[in-house]
């Protein structure tokens, strides 16, 4: 007689570990329940945490866990040497800014230089918002700087800061926020 399934709901951002215990628990009170992880098919009488692991990773879960651990060390020390680069990074940003934005902004510039080296984008949004800057500064058309936003390849959270930082830096911000948004 084949086995009869009943389908389980992991509920959002369930681990994988955790799925496996849900699918033990209903397997010990003797049924045979399934769950769909992340497009894979875990079983409560047949899988395993190691073949739950490989299903959805390709990995067992000692090999899944010793590569977390190598990218949360490397995580580590990229962050350490970025906090170490900030001072360096500041003056480039600022030396950076005065070849680029009119003299009217420094002074906000310089400000907003050191914090914004010290959030999750690490300074990438001050490129972000110099290059679209320079172009606008040029005299580009509006188009011309929408390419180069949607080029940049942003989430929606860098997006609107790098629209806002444009705002704040360039007397034509306004209008290409204003562009942006039709």
């Amino acid at each position: 007689m084949k086995k009869q399934y009943v389908e389980i709901q992991f509920n959002a951002g369930q681990s994988i570990d955790s799925a496996i215990r849900t699918l033990k628990r209903f397997y010990r009170s003797g049924k045979l329940v399934f769950g769909v992880f992340n497009g894979q098919k875990l079983y409560s009488d047949i899988d395993t945490i190691d073949s739950a692991y490989k299903k959805v990773t390709g990995k067992t879960k000692a090999e899944f866990d010793k590569d977390r651990e190598k990218e949360h060390l490397e995580y580590e020390k990229h962050k350490t040497e970025h906090i170490k680069a900030i001072p360096k990074l500041t003056k480039q940003y600022i030396e950076k800014g005065s070849d680029i934005l009119d003299n009217k902004y420094m002074e906000k510039w310089i400000k907003v230089v050191p914090v914004r080296l010290r959030d999750l984008y690490e300074g990438w949004e001050l490129d972000a918002c110099l290059e679209i800057v320079k172009e606008l500064n040029n005299g580009c058309e509006l188009d011309h700087a929408k390419n180069i936003i949607e080029k940049q390849g942003h989430s929606g959270m860098s997006f609107g800061l790098v629209c806002s930082m444009v705002n704040s830096f360039c007397d034509r911000g306004g209008e290409f926020v204003s562009y942006l948004k039709k």
